[in-house]
């Protein structure tokens, strides 16, 4: 018969447990310690950073995207508000909530024409062509719009990025600026259409196997949310998507 451990026994290896017990959370305490003390450095550095480049940061696109990743890195928000230490030092708060409110105005503008859905190229080229001269040293590129636009989602589902294709290409990115969502069907659609700026029923059928009633059902409901137009004059009737109408100037 096997002896069962005794009082005193028992009682050591509590003593143990909670020996063992205190010195991880001694040792954890330790490491969180330390890697705060790091991260603070971190961000000490990064604030030296970037009061030495801030002229760079705030006029060259590419040099402002990498500042930007380099923040996320360590969890720092340059956008979190346009208020306190980033933005007086930057003003890079201010300066996306500009183009966010000038994002708004452009897609206001157009939606009656596109159905509130526009590429980000053309976004780009009219915010360009609206911001004017006086703002020119600071140029916009893709990057800081989809920033200032994902800010604007504090106004609710107003505003979202639509990606067509795994690419960088501005015209592959479409944005949408009236509340709803694009379903898995539209976003099809639109893939189809995006090359000539139109489909037909029969090129739906053919490219994505679907049948005639499918077709016509996401079709319409495109049409009634304005984001394609009908033309019953041609041979065989097409649908024209004006969110993928090419400006009549190239982008700057």
């Amino acid at each position: 018969m096997r002896k069962r451990p005794g009082i005193g026994a028992i009682h050591k290896q509590r003593v143990e447990q909670e020996r063992f017990r205190g010195k991880a959370t001694e040792l954890q305490d330790n490491v969180f310690e330390q890697m705060t003390n790091q991260m603070e450095k971190f961000r000490t550095n990064l604030e030296t950073f970037a009061s030495k480049h801030r002229n760079e940061i705030k006029k060259n696109p590419a040099f402002r995207k990498q500042f930007q990743e380099m923040c996320s890195s360590i969890g720092v928000d340059p956008l979190a508000s346009s208020k306190g230490f980033w933005s007086e030092l930057l003003g890079v708060g201010d300066f996306y909530y500009e183009i966010a409110v000038q994002v708004i105005e452009v897609c206001m503008a157009t939606s009656q024409r596109n159905g509130g859905l526009i590429t980000l190229g053309e976004l780009r080229h009219k915010l360009i062509k609206a911001r004017g001269k006086a703002q020119h040293h600071q140029n916009i590129s893709n990057d800081d719009i989809i920033r200032a636009i994902k800010k604007l989602k504090v106004l609710g589902s107003g505003f979202s990025i639509i990606s067509l294709k795994d690419t960088q290409d501005s015209s592959d990115v479409l944005i949408r600026s009236i509340p709803g969502e694009l379903n898995a069907d539209h976003t099809e659609v639109l893939i189809i259409a995006e090359a000539q700026a139109f489909t037909s029923i029969e090129t739906m059928k053919c490219k994505l196997k679907w049948d005639d009633v499918r077709c016509q059902q996401i079709i319409n409901e495109l049409i009634r949310d304005g984001v394609a137009w009908v033309d019953e004059q041609s041979t065989a009737k097409t649908y024209w998507f004006p969110s993928f109408f090419k400006p009549l100037i190239n982008e700057g």
